[in-house]
């Protein structure tokens, strides 16, 4: 069984579509197509059914850490119950990611593409300390060519993105009084936000945090720093050495000459008329060197404009769902992707001609995918394998006695570690059967 640093366990196929392309496959018998949608069907609604009481259990959960929730509370929860209900958030955030084939991005990763270099050079700051919960997943991560625009030229650039972004966030409790950025963004730090995103930039993933912070960059701050003192130094030069009678002459213009004896600053008319000329020059010097400074502050503000106008339309166009509504559309994708997996599984043991252990059957599917659709995955077999294992049940016939007949699993092994499923009719009965028990109320 290869495991793959270049490939992701995500299927890019709905359901419905993998169905038929096992069925154009053409190794099921046309008798059996028909019921190999039914059966196919039959457990889509088992799972469907399965992650819904998932949904409902993380909805109690989240509830008090909602901040769209719009519903009044009969309970007050105490800190030790509110502690233990939002680890169950988080727990169940994580497995419901898992299963839909998103994997996890460190802290030191998401420190590591923030020092990239932006499509806007601005240098960011994100402090996790801000945080209390943080968990951010991701899932498909490809190469997109995109066009750019600079001194009214075209060009086209290679950028890595992430097809799908998954953000948890909880704040501190006590937000410290200079982090008003937090205060600013409506942060409620008793609520627990949660978000989905499509198509963000690897190198621009810092965009979905409340708490970005926009500073210069080393280039902008030199193109302030360095004119400046550039001009300064020979200024000073020539300033410095005749420096009181600089002082003369600027007492002389403001106050008069009276004033001048009085602080007993004595200068000729001649040195006057000279050092007025290169005070003069030196004023003009300043000045164009404030504008210039100013111009360069400008464009720095331009850009930062320009960064927040991208964070404005990160936020309102790449952005999927909020809060609860991001873990509905997780639980669909975790739907999606089990339900592929074990398809997959079923329909490869059902018409292998052979006996294949987990290993030989992860690699089966594997090279199937790229053969038949030039799709490289990296298929998880244990998901499957386990799931089928645990869908157990009875298959009942006419005239048997239910009590004799012992539960059966969907998915067994044989005594060299092979793999084993039930016949297609064999296993809609057993599905059946689970489904006619879910609920005994007699």
């Amino acid at each position: 069984m290869a495991v793959y640093q270049d490939r992701e366990a995500f299927i890019p196929y709905s359901r419905r579509d993998l169905i038929e392309l096992c069925i154009k496959d053409g190794k099921l018998p046309n008798a059996s197509l028909q019921k190999f949608r039914d059966f196919c069907s039959i457990i889509m609604a088992y799972y469907h059914f399965q992650l819904h009481k998932k949904l409902e259990k993380f909805k109690e959960n989240y509830a008090p850490f909602n901040p769209d929730i719009n519903t009044k509370y009969i309970v007050d929860y105490s800190e030790s119950q509110l502690t233990m209900m939002k680890s169950k958030v988080v727990e169940n955030f994580k497995e419901i990611l898992e299963q839909g084939n998103y994997y996890p991005i460190s802290q030191a990763s998401l420190k590591r593409a923030f020092q990239e270099k932006s499509l806007i050079e601005v240098k960011t700051n994100i402090n996790f300390d801000d945080f209390e919960e943080m968990i951010c997943y991701c899932r498909g991560d490809i190469y997109q060519i995109i066009q750019l625009k600079r001194f009214f030229r075209k060009f086209e650039k290679k950028i890595d993105i992430f097809e799908r972004v998954a953000l948890l966030i909880k704040c501190q409790n006590q937000v410290a009084p200079s982090e008003k950025y937090l205060e600013e963004s409506n942060v409620i730090p008793s609520k627990i936000y949660i978000s989905l995103y499509k198509n963000i930039p690897k190198n621009d993933i810092e965009l979905l945090f409340p708490n970005i912070k926009i500073s210069m960059t080393l280039k902008d701050r030199l193109m302030l720093v360095v004119p400046a003192i550039g001009a300064a130094v020979p200024i000073a030069i020539k300033i410095l050495p005749q420096l009181l009678l600089i002082i003369s002459v600027i007492v002389l213009l403001l106050f008069g000459p009276s004033y001048m004896e009085n602080l007993n600053l004595i200068a000729s008319q001649e040195e006057i008329k000279n050092i007025t000329s290169i005070l003069i020059a030196t004023l003009s010097l300043l000045v164009t060197l404030g504008g210039f400074c100013f111009k360069q502050y400008t464009q720095y503000k331009n850009k930062r404009i320009k960064f927040q106008k991208q964070v404005t339309e990160t936020l309102f166009f790449k952005n999927i769902a909020n809060n609860l509504g991001v873990f509905q559309c997780l639980v669909d994708d975790a739907e999606e992707e089990e339900c592929k997996e074990i398809i997959l599984v079923y329909y490869h043991l059902l018409t292998s001609n052979t006996s294949l252990t987990p290993e030989q059957l992860d690699s089966k599917i594997e090279a199937w995918m790229e053969q038949n659709f030039d799709t490289k995955i990296d298929f998880d077999i244990n998901g499957p394998l386990n799931n089928l294992t645990q869908i157990k049940g009875k298959i009942l016939s006419d005239g048997n006695n239910e009590d004799q007949i012992p539960e059966i699993s969907l998915l067994t092994y044989d005594e060299n570690g092979c793999c084993q499923v039930l016949s297609i009719d064999n296993g809609k009965k057993l599905i059946d059967y689970i489904w006619d028990n879910i609920f005994l109320y007699s």
